[in-house]
């Protein structure tokens, strides 16, 4: 029977439905699009900031850029998928009425689930294509006698290999068994044609999902390696990096806007081309040395935020799982985790949990830079290039790109780490009935949504039905983490134990071999 058949009430309540799906679905996406834009502009910048300027190249610069860049608006999707599944529920547990239906929220899902498909496809066309062809084509450039026709055949012979292996992982992850076929007794031809059905019921999510995570354990790598030394590094390097009378006269009072504000002041006197005075570059260098300080202490704080809140979520794993077997997952909240709560706190009040979330994610980008900076990029004990602002070649910036698209991919394997309720389902909550003596009323009781609630009473958000299908990953990160907090309290103690970082350190030494002379003029 057909809506107007029921009158114009009912037709009326649809027509308010769908106006109430369509604007907040579009709140959650037209802020994407607002950080999408914020994105790109970032990646120019950054990306333009450590090219060469002796060996820029605009195929690598751009390359570089938009790996970098899908990368970054991938972990950006995750807050608005977080988003749309809260705001199908009221705060006290029921469904809106535009979620109400099944068919409603199952198009909400597949939304979010095809702009994952179309993020992470191009992430595996960047990682096992583009970016490997470019580097090649690059490398052969350096051969005088080669022409341009012959490096695209040698770097597309190259570049042949990452295809194939990004080839095995697709059909690695389309027919692994995620669960046993129903007749174990049935035939081979049987067995193989259940495989084939579950590829297309699963619309190839299995495929992907597991390329997608089989490069996350590289990120894994990059995050141990990179990341953590450079959350140690940074912030005691800007603490170190001053006279030790400036920290002696730091005072708690003091803030980053006041000492901005100061500095603003003293500029302002040679903006008619007077030069300053030598007390006013005293000043001006005084200020800048506070300012680097009160950046140090805020790295540092965040650091430990960081690292607590991990060591929190794993301990809660070791103690309150369901297992091994099961990727270590966690069943209702059993410790308190601050991350967590702070982000399920701010979620409701959207968009202050993409703020945080975007602070998260730019933090691990400006530490693994750090990292990156200080330790220079290896291939085990030979060192292949230094990165370096306006000195870095396109190789390298390429290397660059690569270690920072998977460290960003990793991220969202880290924040579901940090804050295991949000991720997986928002601000949601339920009804439980709560059993009652017989011929007493029903009474129903708001619960928080997690790993223990009735599947159709809690959305779970693509992200992580999407990066979670296959438990051995979720294993191997929950001890990646506990490597990560190690490798991060070894790195802090090398830190506080080293001196004062030199100015000139790691941009002219003896055997840099990949940079010309002339750079160094500057």
């Amino acid at each position: 029977m057909s809506i107007e058949a029921h009158g114009p009430g009912l037709l009326q309540e649809v027509k308010m439905a769908d106006q109430s799906l369509l604007s907040e679905s579009a709140l959650g996406w037209s802020i994407f699009a607002l950080v999408f834009l914020v994105i790109l502009s970032f990646s120019w910048v950054y990306i333009r900031k450590y090219q060469s300027r002796q060996e820029s190249e605009v195929i690598s610069t751009i390359t570089a850029i938009c790996a970098l860049a899908i990368a970054l608006i991938t972990s950006a999707l995750l807050p608005v998928d977080i988003f749309l599944v809260s705001y199908m529920k009221h705060p006290n547990g029921t469904y809106k009425e535009w979620a109400e239906h099944n068919e409603t929220r199952g198009q909400i899902e597949d939304t979010v689930l095809y702009a994952y498909y179309s993020l992470y496809s191009i992430l595996l066309f960047c990682v096992f294509l583009w970016i490997p062809f470019v580097y090649f084509y690059y490398e052969e450039k350096d051969d005088d006698n080669i022409n341009k026709c012959s490096q695209v055949k040698n770097a597309l012979k190259y570049t042949i290999g990452f295809i194939i292996v990004c080839a095995a992982l697709l059909l690695i992850g389309a027919f692994v068994p995620l669960e046993a076929p129903p007749n174990q007794n049935g035939t081979q031809w049987e067995k193989m044609q259940y495989l084939f059905e579950e590829l297309g019921n699963n619309h190839g999510v299995p495929a992907l999902s597991f390329s997608i995570s089989s490069l996350t354990l590289i990120g894994m790598l990059a995050v141990i390696t990179y990341t953590a030394y450079g959350m140690s590094v940074l912030p005691l390097n800007l603490i170190k990096g001053t006279r030790s009378v400036v920290y002696e006269r730091l005072e708690n009072t003091e803030d980053i806007e006041e000492v901005e504000n100061q500095m603003e002041k003293i500029k302002a006197k040679c903006e008619d081309g007077r030069p300053l005075s030598s007390r006013d570059r005293r000043n001006l260098q005084e200020f800048e040395d506070k300012l680097q300080i009160l950046l140090g202490i805020f790295f540092i704080l965040f650091a430990l935020l960081f690292v607590v809140a991990l060591f929190i979520s794993n301990l809660d794993k070791a103690l309150h799982s369901a297992g091994i077997t099961s990727g270590f997952m966690v069943f209702g909240t059993n410790l308190t985790n601050p991350l967590n709560e702070l982000l399920l706190t701010l979620q409701p009040v959207f968009p202050l949990d993409y703020v945080l979330i975007t602070v998260i994610t730019m933090y691990f980008v400006f530490t693994s830079m750090a990292g990156i900076r200080n330790m220079g990029i290896w291939f085990f004990w030979i060192r292949l290039y230094k990165i370096r602002p306006k000195r870095t070649r396109p190789q390298a910036l390429l290397f660059l790109c690569m270690i920072l698209l998977l460290i960003v991919l990793h991220t969202s394997f880290m924040i579901y780490s940090l804050a295991p309720q949000y991720v997986m389902y928002g601000s949601q909550n339920y009804l439980l009935q709560s059993p009652m003596p017989p011929g007493n009323n029903t009474t129903w009781t708001t619960k928080t949504c997690d790993a223990d609630a009735p599947q159709d009473e809690c959305t779970v958000t693509r992200s992580y039905l999407f990066l979670h299908k296959f438990w051995f990953f979720s294993t191997i990160y929950y001890f990646g983490n506990w490597v990560f907090i190690g490798v991060f309290l070894i790195g802090l103690l090398v830190s506080c134990c080293k001196g004062k970082k030199s100015v000139i350190e790691g941009e002219v030494e003896a055997d840099d071999s990949d940079m010309s002379e002339d750079e160094y003029v500057h």
